[in-house]
């Protein structure tokens, strides 16, 4: 991908500069609906369906650095509005859709959104909290044919009104582009602001990691709630000019495999828990797929287990590349890539020009194999620049010139890295960052709960489960119902990722003297641990 006339907006470079390159005919994504309808759309399309969403907002009067938010199910909406916003220099935020009504007020409430894109179906839980988001003027709703107030705009009649004459204004590299929320040990969630420089390197890996090519037919399973959904479900594939196939149904391991066969996907990216869930299935259902087209499968998330790798390269004849980043690099970092030696459980080796370093507790760099802090020397055209309205918090961060993780991992002696595990609490659950906090704050709401802790405890299929501990009020007893309705509120509150694998009753939840939930004392109960120094509990 080049950058012409300085030009670093993503909105255009993944649309109107497709185009120019001579590839407007060519089908920038095929959708396929959950009930299999298929609809094929050109980056003539992609251009004139974004340019005209930008004409909205700047109509509803939007502008640079103001905030959009989009909570949807995958869609041709998501990527429409995405682009769009971009292209007019709004900052795009992307929301998980099966986020509860806490989940939603955290975020955009901390961001100040001054609007979302969302669908009918979601519309009560915007409008349960809407009174404590002063900011947010305008509810875009995708699925709906008429106004309903001035609030409340139909996006389809906003749509047919815009004209699509729109060319993205000269935007510098460090204009403020993508803002995905993370979960934290403690606190609320913090978001994680980008700038438009960072298609630099999500092309730049998009090429030289995942070997895209104008001829590929390339299929990432993610959400565009995730930062690989955004990173490399839209923005690295169509700055090289690439066809996607989006398919908004959920997992079914024979129609994903019916697809990966008809739509002959050549390149396919997914999550190892989606990938575990495949191998869970009877062998006899991949019989008889002519899967020849496709050359490359690579995972991203959570590490991913050697037996994953054995059951592709028997079922799939393909080996699986690893691949690690996170939200706050933007883009991958270590990773596994075809001409690569496979080392299952490694994440990798690093890519030229990121320099990791493992880094002790005192910031003495170490050397090959000493487990420590895995640190990213600052400096990559993707790394975030801030945490928004929370500089204390990236400024912890950021240390002697290195990004700190919040990972742990060793170095071999041949330059390949093995992740270990996180020096914080933060729970990865199905590859999605879990905060105990929030969890733990939901819990709180219901009224039979007088304490609780939460603890992420491996799981062969999730690689981490989010297990409770619950202390009910003397008055309480547990049952069945009361089991339902906790689950229940911590999927409505939080999210259905977040609701409890495991709830365990217990008679205190263990503090230390200042009153910190002690989780790892908590996780090493669970286990059967030594509970390690517990001088500083609670009486």
């Amino acid at each position: 991908m080049n950058i012409i006339n300085n030009q670093y907006n993503i909105g255009h470079i993944c649309s109107r500069q497709q185009c120019d390159n001579g590839l407007g005919d060519k089908v920038a994504f095929r959708w396929i609906s959950a009930n299999a309808e298929r609809t094929d759309y050109t980056f003539f399309a992609l251009d004139r369906e974004s340019s005209r969403f930008a004409k909205v907002l700047q109509t509803l009067g939007f502008a640079d650095s103001d905030i959009l938010f989009t909570f949807l199910p995958k869609a041709p909406e998501q990527f429409f509005s995405f682009l769009g916003a971009l292209k007019l220099q709004v900052v795009c935020g992307t929301l998980f859709s099966n986020f509860g009504d806490d989940a939603l007020l955290d975020r955009l409430g901390d961001a100040k959104a001054k609007g979302i894109v969302t669908k009918k179906g979601f519309l009560k839980k915007i409008t349960r909290i809407k009174d404590q988001l002063p900011s947010l003027k305008y509810i875009i709703v995708t699925d709906i044919e008429e106004h309903q107030t001035t609030e409340i705009l139909s996006y389809s009649r906003l749509m047919c009104k815009a004209s699509d004459d729109f060319t993205a204004p000269l935007t510098a590299p460090d204009t403020p582009s993508v803002l995905h929320y993370t979960s934290g040990s403690t606190g609320k969630p913090k978001g994680v602001l980008h700038v438009h420089r960072s298609i630099l390197h999500q092309s730049r890996t998009a090429s030289e990691v995942l070997n895209l090519t104008e001829k590929d037919i390339f299929w990432c399973t993610a959400d565009q709630g995730w930062v690989t959904g955004t990173s490399y479900g839209i923005i690295g594939p169509w700055s090289l000019g690439v066809t996607q196939i989006h398919y908004g149904g959920g997992y079914d391991a024979r129609l994903w495999f019916d697809l990966l066969q008809k739509e002959e996907v050549t390149v396919w990216y997914s999550a190892p828990t989606a990938l575990r869930m495949l191998m869970r299935e009877d062998a006899d259902l991949y019989k008889g797929y002519d899967l020849s087209k496709l050359r490359h499968i690579f995972s991203v998330g959570e590490p991913l287990n050697p037996e994953v790798i054995t059951w592709a390269r028997a079922i799939v004849g393909k080996d699986i590349y690893d691949t690690w980043f996170q939200t706050e690099t933007g883009g991958i970092m270590i990773t596994n890539r075809p001409g690569l030696e496979i080392r299952a459980g490694s994440m990798g080796t690093t890519l030229a020009g990121i320099e990791p370093a493992i880094i002790d507790d005192n910031g003495e760099l170490l050397g090959n194999n000493h487990q420590g802090n895995l640190c990213l020397k600052i400096g990559w055209p993707s790394m975030f620049v801030t945490y928004l309205n929370n500089k204390s918090a990236y400024d912890s961060k950021i240390k002697n010139g290195y990004y700190y993780t919040g990972d742990t991992a060793v170095r071999d002696d041949d330059g390949f890295y093995w992740f270990k595990g996180r020096s914080d609490d933060v729970i990865n659950t199905a590859g999605h960052l879990i905060s105990p906090f929030e969890v733990e704050s939901a819990l709180l709401e219901v009224e039979e709960v007088a304490e609780s802790g939460v603890i992420g405890a491996p799981d062969e299929l999730l690689y981490e489960k989010v297990v409770a501990f619950v202390h009910l009020h003397k008055q309480f007893t547990w049952s069945k119902e009361l089991e339902v309705k906790i689950r229940l509120h911590v999927s409505n509150r939080a999210s259905s990722i977040a609701t409890p694998q495991e709830i365990i009753i217990v008679e205190s939840v263990p503090k230390n003297k200042s009153g910190k939930i002690m989780r790892r004392v908590l996780k090493a109960r669970y286990l059967g641990l030594d509970e390690g120094d517990i001088s500083t509990l609670e009486d």
